[in-house]
């Protein structure tokens, strides 16, 4: 039953490793962790084992436990629901079988949309955290032939990288993350002018799509926009 708390958008969040007595920092503006990032207050649930390179591999083992996860956001008022790591979307149908609300797992479901929003001829750029653990099965593609048009690039080997896997996580300054991603883009850019629009499949990335709009002077989509959209269409 749906507390009468209020409404919210739940978050289903990756096991770190921290004291649950521990404060995490407040995360920089614009997370997907935030609540003024989006009209409705942001509540969360840490999917118990998900560890974030457990979940880039796809464990089924976990499926049970973002299940769990994500029928605890609803009775705490959850009328949406998302994932704080976009390799969740493999527990898509699992989620979207369990609960009755609307549930996107990765802003990579954006990628069917910009490959038609595109002209045929253009590129679309997808910034991860780690390409070398982004795997095929991630893009959905039902149009293999579609596979040419999608270049992957990632900031592996960088500060805010190393952050992200220390256990527990350590926080990343917004300027370094801002500089690591914009020099990533640019980068792959350079070995692929024709691109046409940036797509972030890591959720950690929201706070400097502004940056590297401005940057690349080209539209970039991430989980938030995906999640924006999904509220702005549901009764609330």
């Amino acid at each position: 039953m749906v507390s009468q708390l209020g409404k919210y958008l739940g978050i289903l969040d990756l096991d770190c490793g921290s004291p649950a007595d521990v404060k995490s920092p407040l995360p920089p503006k614009g997370s997907l962790l935030r609540s003024d990032t989006f009209d409705l207050p942001v509540i969360t649930e840490v999917v118990e084992g998900a560890w974030a390179d457990a979940v880039m591999r796809g464990d089924p083992e976990l499926e049970p436990a973002y299940v769990a996860a994500a029928r605890r956001l609803v009775e705490r008022g959850a009328v949406v629901i998302s994932s704080n790591c976009g390799g969740a979307i493999r527990y898509q149908a699992a989620l979207a079988a369990a609960v009755d609300v609307p549930v996107i797992t990765s802003g990579m479901f954006l990628l069917p949309l910009l490959l038609r929003q595109l002209p045929s001829t253009k590129k679309i750029g997808i910034l991860t955290l780690n390409s070398k653990a982004f795997t095929d099965d991630l893009l959905g593609l039902d149009d293999l032939s579609q596979r040419e048009r999608i270049v992957i690039g990632g900031v592996e080997g960088g500060e805010f990288a190393e952050n992200e896997s220390a256990s527990p996580p350590r926080a990343t300054d917004l300027l370094v993350m801002e500089r690591e991603v914009a020099e990533c883009a640019t980068r792959l850019r350079s070995a692929h002018p024709d691109i046409g629009a940036f797509l972030f499949s890591c959720t950690l990335f929201p706070p400097v799509a502004p940056m590297v709009r401005r940057t690349t002077r080209l539209p970039v989509y991430d989980i938030a926009t995906v999640c924006r959209m999904i509220l702005q269409s549901i009764p609330i």
